[in-house]
């Protein structure tokens, strides 16, 4: 299959202009109306707040210390760790290893927003938690996903969207996600070669797919960052291709939320662009 996207070839870095559609439904075919998904086709994500009722957040977050206690001191590669310490980072595969966010996963308002704006059906090609606790979560360092999905996975096009669903208040200052708007528009090519399982330290601390500091000043400069704040219980969607990051939370104020990455049954895996083996199911269904 055509490369449309390379990236970790061995050559430095350069930008793509993105070559498939952001929208690809209408207002009639879901829930999201014609200025919603006209939000999302400009910026590359759309926030919905107050998606999810009190009670169905205390539900959700009463799961999160469940799987927090129970797996805290699993040695599973499905449990990440902080860099610098033990304390659990991310849980990957929650939509198969509980029930409550198997339902999540399903849940019409998440589901079908993604079948509107991926006009298809789809199916989860990853869901974790990113737990980022109270004065010991780390930075996510700025990065696409599409970039990592197609280089590590072979994910083809750009017609995949993640969804955030925040488990916790996301203030501005206990590590929100970052966005740049617009930047969805544009492939980062990144410089160097991926090492072999390369994902067993990559999820702690990315060294490879990730842009240089020129480029990421450029697309601040062109597209301007955002901070997706809103109360428990708010809904972030997201392209595969906007470029997102997240600081450190120093505050005793946790930022947890529950992920779940939708991608076309239009849009299924081949073999990684990278030309090496695919990463294992917990990180990429296939």
């Amino acid at each position: 299959m055509e490369d449309r996207y390379p990236s970790r070839t061995g050559e430095g870095t350069r930008w793509i202009e993105r070559k498939d559609p952001v929208v690809y439904g209408r207002p009639e075919d879901g829930p999201l109306s014609a200025e919603e998904l006209r939000e999302y086709e400009a910026k590359g994500f759309l926030l919905l707040r107050d998606v999810f009722s009190p009670e169905e957040v205390r539900a959700f977050r009463e799961e999160l210390r469940r799987l927090f206690e129970e797996r805290a001191h699993d040695p599973s590669p499905e449990v990440v760790r902080e860099p610098e310490s033990d304390v659990v980072r991310s849980i990957f595969r929650v939509h198969r290893t509980s029930e409550v966010f198997r339902r999540l996963a399903d849940d019409p308002r998440l589901r079908d927003v993604a079948r509107q704006i991926l006009g298809s059906d789809v199916y989860i090609h990853q869901s974790r938690i990113n737990y980022k606790k109270g004065f010991h979560g780390q930075e996510f360092f700025w990065h696409s996903d599409f970039e990592t999905w197609h280089v590590e996975d072979g994910m083809p096009r750009m017609r995949a969207l993640s969804v955030s669903v925040a488990l916790e208040d996301n203030f501005p200052f206990n590590g929100p996600l970052l966005l740049m708007p617009g930047s969805h528009r544009v492939f980062v090519a990144c410089p160097g070669r991926t090492p072999e399982r390369h994902y067993e330290r990559s999820l702690r601390r990315q060294e490879y797919g990730v842009p240089d500091e020129e480029s990421l000043a450029r697309l601040a400069e062109r597209y301007g960052i955002e901070a997706a704040v809103g109360p428990a219980g708010s809904v972030l969607f997201f392209d595969s291709n906007v470029m997102h990051g997240s600081n450190g939370n120093i505050t005793p104020y946790p930022r947890s939320n529950v992920f779940f990455v939708y991608n076309s049954v239009e849009n299924r895996l081949v073999a990684p662009f990278s030309g090496q083996e695919p990463r294992p199911a917990y990180l990429a269904e296939r």
